[in-house]
């Protein structure tokens, strides 16, 4: 792992620097892009927990996580109070799952017991700072051993002339490619037709795509406050659970996870900044959650950041989660035959959560330890506790060069 992420990182220091030497040819810029900044974002996480889809509801959760993340932003200013911003992000994720390996208990394979993923996406935005719009264009690709996805979107935004009011919209497509591994028990020649080597399948694909718009406002009431309403809406469309999970019905007999071929969810969202004195900012959050599954769900989380010098923070924060369960759900052992879908899922269960944990920022003026590139670092540790028994830890480590 360590030798990919550094041949990664060899990658997009060359492509950084070719990129550099670039002219846009836009009828409206002239000068060369400068590179704005630079985000390198590290973090591990760690679950365990006793109810695991892929053994039917039942089983170890036992997981971990070690993401890699790199980004840059290169700008251009332009005529007509126009510039130019690109944004390239790569990320690289490695992860090993003790309850994905019970696929096939009888082979450790790189699709169950381990796994690389790898996510570069692009995005370029216009700003129109006189007019105070801007639009934006995103790309995005995923890789996994039995997993694909490819990410097209675009957004507006909209600021009034006296710079107190925003309105934001954004629209997205994925469209996802799910390999049709199937746990050992319910493997067939018509389920995948073994190829001649023990245990070697040739596994059809299945699609699902999501289409996804965003609105977002933003009113700044005075000095101290500002508010933002989120609205997303979301259809999707094609295979939407995962081949590998069991379901384990009444009598005992073994199915995979099925669920409709279609799913709406209208997440609803209310956002304040409140700058209490100099030192502290209050950012609370509440999201509600409908699908037509029969989920619903709301969410409650402050952040407060805490301004010890005006170059070091520390920002405590919680969240508080509370979802009901789809209609599809049973746990092990609960699913008549008659059903028509069935999951034995824990994420689609009935649950509250709580995350918390803190943050600390160090963004000294002269740059971090006088390296006046390097402006920022900051470093969050969360821990994360469900109702049902699932636990997990996530640290992470952030620098910034600018």
């Amino acid at each position: 792992m360590k030798r990919i992420c550094l041949v990664v990182v060899g990658i997009f220091i060359q492509l950084f620097g070719a990129l550099a030497q670039v002219k846009d040819s836009s009828a409206y810029q002239s000068r060369k892009l400068k590179l704005e900044e630079i985000n390198f974002v590290s973090s591990y996480y760690t679950q365990d927990g006793s109810n695991s889809a892929v053994t039917g509801g039942v089983g170890t959760e036992k997981l971990a996580d070690y993401s890699n993340n790199f980004e840059v932003k290169y700008i251009k200013a332009g005529k007509h109070g126009r510039k130019v911003q690109l944004d390239m992000n790569l990320g690289v994720d490695y992860y090993t799952s003790a309850s994905s390996d019970r696929i096939d208990p009888n082979t450790i394979s790189s699709a169950s017991s381990r796994d690389l993923r790898i996510y570069p996406s692009f995005s370029r935005k216009v700003i129109n700072e006189v007019k105070g719009s801007s639009f934006s264009t995103h790309l995005s690709y995923s890789h996994e051993s039995d997993y694909r996805s490819y990410g097209f979107g675009a957004g507006i935004s909209k600021m009034s002339p006296n710079r107190n009011r925003e309105l934001t919209v954004r629209a997205q497509l994925y469209i996802d490619w799910v390999k049709m591994i199937l746990p050992i028990e319910l493997r067939d020649a018509s389920t995948g037709g073994v190829t001649g080597a023990p245990n070697q399948y040739d596994y059809p694909w299945s699609s699902r795509k999501t289409f996804s718009t965003s609105f977002s406002f933003s009113q700044v009431l005075n000095q101290r406050l500002q508010l933002s309403w989120l609205l997303d809406l979301t259809y999707q469309h094609g295979f939407l659970g995962l081949p590998f999970h069991r379901v384990y019905l009444k009598d005992n007999l073994l199915r995979t996870e099925t669920l409709p071929s279609s799913r709406y969810k209208i997440p609803l969202g209310i956002r304040a900044s409140y700058f209490l004195g100099d030192q502290i900012i209050l950012r609370p959050l509440y999201r509600f959650y409908k699908d037509d599954w029969g989920l619903n769900a709301h969410t409650a989380e402050l952040e407060t950041v805490f301004k010890i010098t005006p170059f070091v923070s520390v920002s405590p924060f919680y969240r508080y989660y509370r979802q009901t369960a789809i209609d599809f759900f049973a746990p092990y052992l609960q699913h008549d035959q008659t059903d028509i879908y069935y999951s034995s899922n824990y994420d689609l269960s009935a649950f509250h959560s709580q995350f918390f944990g803190t943050g600390f920022r160090w963004a000294p003026p002269k740059g971090l330890f006088g390296l006046k590139r390097w402006s920022a670092v900051e470093i969050r540790y969360g821990h994360y506790k469900r109702s049902n028994g699932l636990s997990a830890d996530i640290i992470s480590l952030q620098l910034k060069y600018k």
